[in-house]
């Protein structure tokens, strides 16, 4: 996880998980159209997740 992404997900979440796939940006634009804390919390755990 690197810098860039964290920063990412503090500001635009959706942003920051586009290349973990579908179905992951579509759960963080979600949860961010929701509030952001929670599009920002699901966007650092999906990063963080080790594949």
């Amino acid at each position: 996880m690197s810098l860039l992404r964290v920063l990412l997900a503090i500001i635009f979440p959706p942003l920051a998980v586009v290349d973990k796939g579908c179905g992951s940006l579509l759960i963080v634009f979600l949860l961010t159209l929701c509030g952001w804390v929670p599009g920002v919390i699901a966007a650092l755990v999906i990063l963080n997740k080790n594949n």
